[in-house]
């Protein structure tokens, strides 16, 4: 098929988000966020080549990549390449515990300030930096593609990764379904501890 876009199969643990335009020249950053810069600094610190990745960056700049989908622990779209039919590129990434996401919500509850910067569509620095992974590091992100280039990643594999950070920069709930909560979940779970806090 030429997209794996199915928005009516989308719940609370499965959100596809449309393909981004082609970027015009900016300012050399790809990310605008430092989350979304966190994790591009993930995926360029594990490539294997940089010329790939270069290419990969391309792809995503001029569009190449489809509408993107993301569930616990997985990214993938398809991304056009050289040939006519485009490939399935995906990204994996290994998703939270229990014991994670209790020490999460319960940093999250702490600070007032931190419900109301992830409801404005930000992450707190103090808030990632817990003591729960929540930002890939190198090595964390495994990309895999259906192109017959071994390597890592791919280029189509990258550009879906390049992209991945501009959703991202738009909405921090992303990272957080990638590693194992939906958005209203973890709203409720959190409106349930402030609860619990002011009894």
């Amino acid at each position: 098929p030429p997209t794996m876009a199915s928005p009516h199969r989308d719940g609370e643990l499965r959100r596809t988000f449309p393909a981004f335009e082609a970027r015009t020249a900016g300012d050399g950053r790809f990310a605008e966020t430092w989350w979304g810069n966190a994790w591009i600094t993930a995926l360029e610190k594990s490539a294997l080549d940089a010329a790939r990745l270069a290419r990969g960056r391309a792809y995503a700049e001029a569009g190449h990549v489809d509408a993107i989908t993301v569930t616990p622990g997985l990214v993938l779209a398809y991304v056009r390449g050289s040939r006519p039919r485009p490939y399935r590129a995906q990204v994996r990434l290994r998703t939270l515990d229990d014991a994670d996401w209790d020490r999460f919500l319960d940093a999250a509850a702490e600070r007032p300030g931190h419900i109301a910067a992830l409801l404005d569509k930000e992450m707190p620095r103090s808030l990632a930096g817990c003591g729960v992974p929540l930002l890939p590091g190198p090595g964390d992100l495994e990309p895999h593609c259906s192109c017959p280039d071994r390597g890592h990643p791919c280029k189509h594999a990258a550009a879906l990764c390049y992209q991945t950070a501009r959703l991202l920069d738009a909405d921090p709930f992303v990272l957080l379904l990638l590693r194992g909560r939906g958005e209203r979940g973890l709203l409720d779970a959190l409106s349930r501890r402030n609860a619990a806090r002011a009894a």
